[in-house]
């Protein structure tokens, strides 16, 4: 019952801090395992299991394998670990998809199954709004509904109503430790143009868009 509770206080943790991790749940067991259906791990990045625990080395290697997929590619998945004799009745190897299932073997003399179901959370997608035209204020006033990290950027005097955002930078710089999926716009209108392109370009994201007329833009 303690680690189940530690493992709900990291992720409330975790989650605040907009850091990526994976929940791990198990939520069938067949014969004998370590592990039973509700136990539940929190995987990082890097693969440690931070906290909680979904059974002993028969589970735990595929179940990190789908963790760092999951990350990879943010869809959640669900893991069948089962002895050789098993997935031979179901006509499955060890790594095949069907049906949304992962098949993994379980090597273990318990010869038990574990279906783990692994979640991704990631932190939300950074949008970087560079400007303080009427274009980058509806930008980021759109964007925080939708679920992203807004950063608006810009010399606060240029500004006669400040939009709310969840990073307000007096000029044209930007904090870039997020680890999300980064997407940066630069809509100035003639306000620092120069400034806000050169501080855009500097940043590694995902997309880079830049506001203006034909005229400016060649």
């Amino acid at each position: 019952m303690t680690a189940h509770v530690d493992v709900l206080d990291l992720m409330s943790r975790l989650k605040a801090a907009e850091e990526p991790f994976v929940l791990a749940t198990v939520v069938r067991t067949v014969s004998v395992t370590a592990a039973k259906a509700g136990a539940k791990a929190i995987i990082r990045p890097d693969g440690r299991i931070e906290a909680g625990w979904i059974g002993g080395g028969c589970a735990r290697g595929a179940t990190l394998k789908a963790a760092r997929e999951a990350l990879a590619d943010g869809q959640s998945r669900l893991v069948s670990i089962q002895p050789e004799n098993l997935l031979q009745e179901l006509g499955v190897k060890p790594g095949e998809d069907r049906d949304g299932i992962n098949f993994a073997r379980n090597m273990c003399p318990s010869r038990g199954t574990m279906d783990v179901f692994v979640e991704p959370v990631l932190p939300r997608p950074v949008l970087v709004v560079l400007g303080s035209s009427p274009v980058a204020q509806a930008l980021v006033e759109q964007a925080r509904p939708l679920g992203y990290h807004v950063t608006l950027a810009a010399p606060l005097a240029h500004f006669d109503t400040i939009p709310e955002a969840d990073e307000l930078v007096d000029g044209f710089a930007s904090d870039t430790s997020h680890q999300a999926r980064r997407f940066v716009v630069v809509s100035t209108q003639g306000k620092g143009d120069e400034a806000a392109l050169k501080e855009a370009v500097a940043i590694d994201a995902e997309y880079h868009g830049f506001v203006g007329s034909r005229r400016k833009m060649a």
